[in-house]
């Protein structure tokens, strides 16, 4: 059964009014999917990463995300079972004609997107993006963006984990009637951030932003 076809399933499991820092509901268990494209580029990068992100939620949030994530491919009628997908990966990216299509029909049917630049994914993304919906662009969102200003407080905008080309970090999104259907973080590196302590041995400080600002971004994408 779609996910999109019970949003009053979403009232429900959005029992924010029981504290003031805004928790979830257990009632129900949703899963976060990954994005599987073609092209070649390495989408199943940061095996850890989701897994942590959702432990996170679920002990921050109040969330009941089952705490495996699943693998969805981009041309998949599954895809509309998931209330957020996240796409990351360093290289090349492809969606078919097809594929686009059934992940713009997802996105304006109430899909969220969050798509992370693990390095390298830049100049392919856009490209692809721009085959789901060929008339908007990418644009910075302001810091005073919800999404910034869930249950954590970024008031700097996103956080910079690693520092690739030394940029600075850079919240995009794609925006749709009025609606936020898909964030990218560019030159940030929060993937790598919800990673095992062990993978890239990051100060746990860089480690809580990178978890605080990727449950912001879950948080946000039941509020909308």
């Amino acid at each position: 059964m779609s996910f999109f076809l019970n949003k009053n399933l979403i009232l429900l499991f959005l029992f924010f009014i029981f504290n003031n820092n805004f928790c979830f509901s257990q009632n129900y268990s949703y899963k976060i999917a990954r994005l599987k494209y073609n092209g070649g580029g390495d989408w199943y990068a940061n095996k850890t990463s989701l897994p942590n992100l959702i432990s996170f939620c679920n002990k921050n949030l109040k969330t009941n995300f089952n705490t495996e994530e699943e693998i969805v491919e981009s041309g998949s009628k599954d895809i509309f079972l998931y209330p957020l997908v996240h796409l990351t990966g360093h290289g090349n990216v492809s969606f078919s004609t097809s594929e686009a299509q059934n992940m713009r029909k997802y996105l304006i049917s109430g899909g969220f997107l969050h798509i992370d630049d693990n390095y390298g994914l830049d100049k392919f993304i856009r490209i692809e993006m721009k085959k789901v919906f060929p008339e908007l662009n990418f644009v910075e969102l302001p810091f005073s963006h919800p999404i910034y200003s869930q249950k954590f407080r970024f008031p700097q905008g996103l956080p910079k984990i690693h520092e690739h080309d030394g940029k600075p970090s850079q919240g995009f999104g794609l925006i749709y009637e009025g609606k936020l259907v898909c964030f990218y973080s560019f030159e940030c590196d929060l993937g790598n951030g919800w990673e095992d302590p062990e993978i890239y041995n990051d100060p746990e400080e860089k480690r809580q932003l990178a978890l605080k600002m990727g449950a912001n971004i879950v948080s946000y994408c039941f509020l909308r």
